[in-house]
């Protein structure tokens, strides 16, 4: 066995490149801040009650002229958020007017969240967004939906531990090889209803704007999310916004010498009726990390090893459309193909997949099949602080190790709570060393353009899939759904 360490991976902002998000954008700007399509006015489209209107709109207000930074011995990583307008680096702003807003009376809500939480309720509830949020597609030229939470909805919706109502930071980073549960949550029921608006969606929730609305703490040991400082929340909200708005605030640094590649991650989900296992699939395009969304077949558990898998058939096909679909973007192959799962690639899946290369002259000698998992191998290090973020571990057999999670030298710090868990890496069937297998991985983490702080757990493949898979559970097999990740995030 030996160790590795990996510097962390650079990314290109408009006129430089740094490791760090939030350095990047505020010293060079978004990487597409010169394009004349790039995102320069953005009309926020804001549903809720007169309250939270008030408070996301006034909140915006605030951010706009900067928002200082948290006291910290370590200010690398709570730096202050710079404020955005046509002067500034994050030049794109903020349309906020009354023409583009529209209230929801708060009986409403208080009626709806006095019983149960049942599915029925929560269909209710999105139905009130829904109303008026196709009332502001049909009547305005909105770039951006917010929905806007008050807080006794966040409540009501506390009851359940398992659910997601923000979008705001990156909260969720669960890495195991199961199927995405069929029970509702509203965030995703939400998102997957107002879809047929075309538009991005962004939901807020009352803590973002203002900290004296946080939900008291179940235990003594403290709340299950911890709420990040205002310039953080700000960098992270500014960013969501830009990106669903159709901008891209940064990619990763493409060498030229380097093949082309088309990366893709596949997860599963439960239908709504439980009655079968369906794959959800994110494909990134090149080092941008724009991504397509593609609804897979019907996935299968192993008798074998309690996996979840592809059939041959059902493994083609996937890759084919994923394939038609980077010719389309590029009007080229790629001359690689990588491939993330959460399960290991069995040889069925396998075999679908090469036949997917042949059949468009891409060699499978160059095509990388790795499955990704939680780790049980765990590494020490001297002193207080875990393992640093990119250390990598050869283990001499067909599984590696890789800390995506862990202590960063530009931080000083290790910014989490809890001990890291390292990702396990396993070459399926791979044509790269693991060592550069690793490093891609590395740099594919940095790409969620929901958190701003870039040591992240899981890469934008897989976190895309998991995401993805959420949403189109509420989608039926004729349903129309949008392709692009900015809808699902």
């Amino acid at each position: 066995m030996k160790t590795e360490f990996f510097h962390e991976p650079e990314l290109e902002f408009g006129t430089g490149r740094h490791i760090d998000i939030k350095f990047g954008l505020m010293n060079y700007g978004p990487f597409d801040f010169d394009n004349p399509l790039a995102p320069k006015k953005i009309k926020l489209g804001i549903v809720g009650t007169h309250e939270t209107i008030e408070g996301v709109a006034a909140w915006i207000e605030k951010c706009r002229a900067g928002i200082p930074a948290k006291p910290s011995k370590r200010p690398h990583l709570f730096p202050r958020f710079p404020g955005f307008g046509e002067t500034m680096p994050l030049c794109a702003d903020f349309v906020l007017d009354n023409q583009l807003q529209r209230f929801i009376p708060r009986s409403r809500f208080d009626k709806l969240c006095q019983g149960p939480k049942t599915n029925e309720v929560l269909e209710e509830i999105a139905q009130l967004y829904l109303d008026e949020l196709e009332y502001l597609s049909e009547k305005t030229t909105v770039d951006v939906f917010v929905c806007a939470f008050p807080f006794v909805l966040v409540q009501f919706l506390e009851q359940d531990e398992d659910e997601v109502d923000d979008d705001v930071g990156d909260y969720h980073e669960t890495l195991e090889p199961v199927a995405i549960s069929s029970k509702f949550i509203l965030h995703d029921l939400l998102k997957a209803k107002a879809m047929r608006f075309r538009k991005s969606t962004q939901i807020i929730r009352p803590p973002t704007y203002d900290e004296h609305k946080r939900l008291k703490p179940k235990t003594t040991l403290g709340d299950k999310r911890s709420l990040q400082d205002e310039a953080t929340r700000a960098w992270n909200l500014y960013t969501a916004l830009y990106y669903k708005a159709g901008g891209t605030p940064w990619r990763l640094v493409h060498n030229p010498s380097e093949l082309s590649a088309c990366y893709v991650g596949v997860s599963f989900y439960k239908t709504l009726d439980e009655t079968a296992l369906l794959t959800s699939t994110a494909q990134v395009f090149n080092e941008r990390g724009e991504g397509v969304v593609l609804r897979g077949g019907t996935a299968q558990i192993s008798k074998s090893d309690k996996q979840i898998h592809l059939s041959a058939e059902d493994a083609y096909d996937l890759l084919k459309n994923a394939l038609q679909i980077y010719q389309k973007e590029h009007k080229h192959f790629p001359a690689r193909v990588v491939i993330h799962k959460s399960s290991k690639h069995n040889a069925d899946e396998i075999t679908g997949f090469e036949k997917a290369l042949q059949d468009y002259s891409i060699e499978s000698e160059l095509a990388d099949f790795v499955s990704i998992t939680p780790s049980s191998t765990r590494l020490f290090r001297d002193g207080h602080y875990p393992p640093l973020r990119g250390t990598f571990l050869d283990t001499g057999e067909e599984s590696f190790v890789l800390y995506t999670k862990g202590s960063v030298d530009f931080f000083s710090a290790y910014p989490g709570m809890y001990v890291p868990r390292p990702l396990g890496i396993r070459c399926d069937q791979v044509a790269a060393t693991p060592a550069y297998l690793a490093q891609e991985l590395l740099a594919l983490t940095k790409m969620n353009w929901n958190d701003t702080q870039f040591d992240g757990k899981k890469p934008i493949t897989l976190r895309c899939a998991h995401q993805v898979g959420q949403i189109l559970k509420y989608f039926g097999p004729n349903d129309h759904y949008e392709p692009y990740y900015r809808f699902y995030m």
